[in-house]
C-alpha cells in the first residue's frame, strides 16, 4: 500500500470514528482488553453493557458434553475436548468464558455483521458460538487453524430485547496471542496476533484499528477521547492497558492480596475496564436506548482464575477453575447470580448441580 493510499485509509476510517461520535447511543457497548506482562502473566478483561438486565449466571461446564450446533438439521456435533467456566446472557447461550487451558473467549455486539448464506456449511446458532471455542480449542492458533476453514456457518436470532443478535467474537489465550473473529459482507474476516488486545463494537476491526493509531498520534498523556462511544474506549482502552506495569509496584504491592504481582495485574486490569465502563443505570437526557455496563470479567490465564465482578453487587467474586469438577462425566454445574445474588471470594464450592445450558435453538 503507498502512503498517500494508506493515509487515506487513515483518514476515512477516523471520519467514520467520528460520525459515530455523532451518532446517537445504540444499547451495544462492550470493551474487551488483554493485558501482557512479565513471568508469564496474560489477564483479559471484558464489560459487557447491555441496555436491560440479561439474567447473567455462571456455568461450570465438565470435558466431554455432548454438544450440537441448535440449528436443525446439519448441525454440528461434538463432545467438549476442555471444562470450562462460562456466563450465559438471557439463560440461552453463553458470552463469555474461560477454558481449563487458560482459553479466553468473548463476544461483543457488532451492527455492521453479515454472516452470509450457508453455502452448504453445517449450520451453528449464535449462543453456541463462544462455547464451540471454549470446548475445542486449547490454544488461539488452534481456533484459527480450524475456523478459516469454516467449519459451519453462523445463524442469528432476536434477543428478547428485540434486538439481532449481531456480534463478533475475540479469543485470547495463556501465550497472550489474540484473534478477532467478524462476519463483514457475508465473508469471515480472522486479525490474528498478540498486538490485537483491544476490540470494542462498531465499526469492523480494522477501521477500529485505525482509529486508534489516529490517537496514538495525538498522544494518551496529552489527551484521550472521554465518551462511552466505542471509538472512543478503544482509544482509552489500548492506551491504558499498555500503562500498566509489568513488574510488581513497590507503592502498592503491602495492599495487594498475597502481594503476588499477579494479583496486582489482575487488579490493574480490573481498573482499566472501570474506566472504559458506563455508569449503571445511565439515561441519556431525553430517553433514548443507553448502554450501563452490567458486569466485568476478568480472566487470570496465567493462575487459570476467572474474576466476577456485577455492577450491581457490592462484593467481586472468583472461581479457581482447579477447584471446580471439570472431569468427564463430572456433572454440569450453576451458579446462579440471576435475581441479584451475592456471592464474595472464592465462590467455585457455591456451584450446584443442574439441568444443562439449553442453548437457543434457531432456524436456518
Amino acid at each position: 500500500m503507498s502512503r498517500s493510499a494508506g493515509s487515506r485509509r487513515l483518514f476515512q476510517a477516523v471520519v467514520a470514528g467520528l460520525g459515530l461520535l455523532a451518532s446517537p447511543f445504540t444499547a451495544e457497548a462492550c470493551t474487551r482488553a488483554v493485558y501482557i506482562g512479565s513471568d508469564g502473566v496474560v489477564i483479559t478483561g471484558r464489560n459487557m453493557d447491555w441496555n436491560e438486565d440479561m439474567r447473567a449466571n455462571l456455568w461450570a461446564f465438565p470435558r466431554g458434553l455432548a454438544r450440537d450446533g441448535a440449528a436443525g438439521p446439519g448441525s454440528p456435533t461434538w463432545r467438549s475436548k476442555y471444562g470450562s467456566v462460562a456466563v450465559s446472557v438471557y439463560d440461552m447461550g453463553v458470552a463469555d468464558g474461560m477454558n481449563e487451558r487458560g482459553l479466553v473467549a468473548n463476544m461483543l455486539f457488532l451492527a455492521d455483521s453479515n454472516y452470509g448464506q450457508l453455502n452448504g456449511k453445517p449450520p451453528l446458532s449464535m449462543s453456541l458460538w463462544a462455547q464451540y471455542a471454549l470446548d475445542n480449542f486449547a490454544t488461539v492458533d488452534e481456533a484459527v487453524a480450524a475456523l478459516q476453514a469454516e467449519p459451519f456457518r453462523l445463524v442469528t436470532a432476536t434477543l428478547p430485547n428485540g434486538l439481532t443478535a449481531s456480534l463478533h467474537l475475540s479469543l485470547s489465550d495463556a501465550s497472550g496471542d489474540s484473534a478477532i473473529f467478524e462476519y463483514v459482507d457475508g465473508k469471515l474476516v480472522i486479525h490474528h496476533g498478540r498486538q490485537f488486545q483491544v476490540m470494542t463494537n462498531d465499526p469492523t476491526f480494522d477501521q477500529q484499528l485505525a482509529i486508534s493509531a489516529y490517537w496514538a498520534g495525538v498522544g494518551g498523556p496529552t489527551f484521550l477521547p472521554g465518551t462511552n462511544r466505542a471509538a472512543d474506549r478503544f482509544a482509552r482502552a489500548s492506551y491504558l492497558i499498555k500503562s500498566l506495569p509489568n513488574a510488581v509496584k513497590p507503592q502498592f504491592i503491602a495492599a495487594v492480596p498475597g502481594q503476588s504481582y499477579v494479583n496486582q495485574a489482575a487488579a490493574g486490569v480490573r481498573s482499566v475496564m472501570h474506566n472504559v465502563s458506563s455508569p449503571f443505570g445511565y439515561e441519556l437526557p431525553g430517553g433514548g436506548y443507553a448502554s450501563t455496563t452490567l458486569w466485568t470479567t476478568v480472566s487470570d490465564q496465567k493462575s487459570k482464575v476467572y474474576f466476577f465482578d456485577s455492577a450491581a453487587s457490592p462484593n467481586t467474586f472468583w472461581v479457581p477453575l482447579a477447584d471446580l469438577d471439570l472431569k468427564e462425566g463430572a456433572p454440569v454445574r450453576k451458579l446462579t447470580l440471576d435475581g441479584g445474588k451475592v456471592y464474595s471470594g472464592n465462590a467455585a464450592a457455591k456451584f450446584e448441580p443442574a439441568e444443562p445450558l439449553h442453548f437457543l435453538e434457531v432456524k436456518p
